[in-house]
Formats: C-alpha cells, structure tokens, sequence
C-alpha cells in the first residue's frame, strides 16, 4: 500500500477504536418539519448485508429519515482549535451514507481539533417538493442553530464551516447560495434570525451543481463575493461526473472566492475517507493542510 494511505488508515483506525458511545443527538426543530406531512416509513438502515462495501466494509444507508437532527461531536479539550464543521452526509437525497460520509469523518474531524456537527436531514425526496427542498430547510436551521450555541459547544462562531459529500456537497452549495437571503421556512426562534452562511465549506465529489451534461452551473448554487472560501475534491472517472467541481472552482476562481481544486484521475465514487489503492483518498491530508494554512487549526484566540 501507498505509505500515505498506510499512515491515513491507521489514523483512521485509532480515531474510530478510541471513542466511547455516540453523543446525544438534538432535534433541528422544536416540533414537526415544515411541510411534514407523515407520510413516511419508520427511520431505518436500507443496506443489504454483505453488498456494497466500501473498502471491504459494510456501510449505514440510512433511509426514511423524518425527524432531522444534529449531533454534536466535541474536540477533545487538549487539542480543541474552536474551530466547527457542520457535516452533510451524500445519498442522493434517497439516503444518507451516515457511518462511511458521517460518523466517520466527525472522528477524523476531533483528532485534528475540529468540532463535528453531524446533520441527519430528512430523506428522500418529499412528494410534490423540489428534491432539495426538505433538506435545504434542515440545512439553513443547523448552521443557524450551531452558531446561535457555538458558545455552548465550544465553537468560535466566526470559524463555522460546512462539509458535504455527493448529494450533501450540493445541499452545502445550496446553503451557502442562499445565505443572506430570507430563509426558505418561516422562523420558528430566534436561532432562525442568526447568519447561517458557514465561514468556509468542503465539498467532495459533490453532485447537483450544474445542468446536467454541461459546465453550466444550477442557479441553486450560484457563486458571489459573499460565497465563502472553498475546498474541493472529486476523481476524474467520477461517474456524477466531474464537471462538477470543474465548473464550481471556474465560478469560484471567476468571482475571486478563494478555493483549492484537487482532481485525481481514479477512484470511482462514494469512498468517504476510508483509504484504498486510488490516490483520490488521501484528500483528507490535503485539507487538513489547506485547513492548517487558513489557520483553521490554530487555536481560536480568547475572546476579552
């Protein structure tokens, strides 16, 4: 194996075996969803045993999801930098990869002393709504929700950022087109009158940003000034195709955002961060690098 990949998945493996039971999730709304209508199955993992493994391993394919939540997990005190990442698991909308593209990066996330708040927002797709509707709602109120507590869990609320993969890179795109904007639900507190742009956002091999079959990108995810500095990773063989990230950094680099666009030429998708063969998975040292060079992991400074 690759040396790099062999440091990343003993990495991988400590963080994974170090941690004790999950912490406690917290509901996004106080009472039902916008637009809940009920309609839905019990929550409930949609994986076949023994299909599909990711790196020789089972993943959760959580479907069916009707009460979104956030789950807070902490960055161990000795090595806490402040800084907070809101995370969008992918899924297409249909399901959320909740271990592989979730609890597994939040346990990443805490040994470089990085907060990770693990969002589960509602799939699939509500009848009669746009595919992204639901998820959007529930991704504008965890980005408020987090910075209106940032002091709560430990956060600086300026250092606020979102990761999302696949179908969740487009739902953070999303969340960050619309920041500014009224939100697309009515306020339910006052968490809903915080800024909910993230500081800065992570999008791998994300989907749903162009036209399909161009360079052109959905007015959804549209590029300003305002969106915020941008790290993006997507293989070339990508069969979501990798226009994607082509086209976001063209507009990112156009409208003078700072970003970073690393395009590896194998890899397939859906690989979350647990190492193969593909060079692709060693993009979590890249953007712990291009984290550590915004000084994102730098302990956040007293406030008087």
């Amino acid at each position: 194996m690759n040396p790099t990949l062999l440091c990343l998945a003993i990495a991988m493996t400590a963080v994974c075996t170090s941690r004790g039971a999950d912490p406690t999730p917290i509901n996004l709304w106080p009472g039902t969803p916008p637009g809940e209508t009920g309609r839905f199955e019990p929550e409930h993992d949609t994986s076949v045993p023994g299909h599909d493994l990711i790196a020789g391993r089972p993943i959760i394919r959580l479907g069916d999801v009707t009460v979104p939540t956030m789950t807070v997990y902490t960055a161990p005190a000795d090595r806490a930098t402040g800084t907070g990442i809101v995370i969008f698991p992918g899924g297409g909308i249909s399901i959320l990869a909740y271990d592989l593209e979730g609890t597994e990066v939040c346990n990443w996330l805490n040994s470089i002393g990085v907060t990770a708040v693990l969002v589960k927002y509602r799939v699939p797709v509500r009848p009669g709504r746009e595919k992204f509707a639901a998820a959007l709602e529930d991704g504008q109120r965890a980005v408020g929700l987090v910075r209106s507590r940032a002091a709560e869990f430990g956060i600086d609320p300026n250092r606020i950022g979102t990761l999302g993969f696949s179908a969740g890179g487009g739902l953070s795109a999303r969340v960050c087109a619309s920041a500014g904007a009224p939100r697309v639900y009515a306020a339910v507190d006052a968490a809903d009158a915080v800024n909910s742009r993230p500081d800065f956002q992570v999008l791998i091999y994300p989907g749903d940003l162009i036209v399909p079959r161009t360079l052109t990108l959905s007015p959804a995810v549209s590029v300003t000034p305002s969106t915020p500095p941008t790290f993006l990773a997507m293989a070339q063989n990508d069969p979501v195709h990798v226009e994607q990230v082509l086209a976001y950094a063209i507009a990112l680099q156009a409208t003078a955002v700072p970003m970073e666009l690393h395009v590896y030429p194998t890899g397939g998708h859906g690989y979350g961060m647990r190492p193969t063969k593909h060079y692709v998975t060693t993009w979590p040292a890249r953007l712990a690098d291009w984290m550590r060079s915004r000084g994102l992991l730098e302990a956040a400074a007293a406030t008087p």
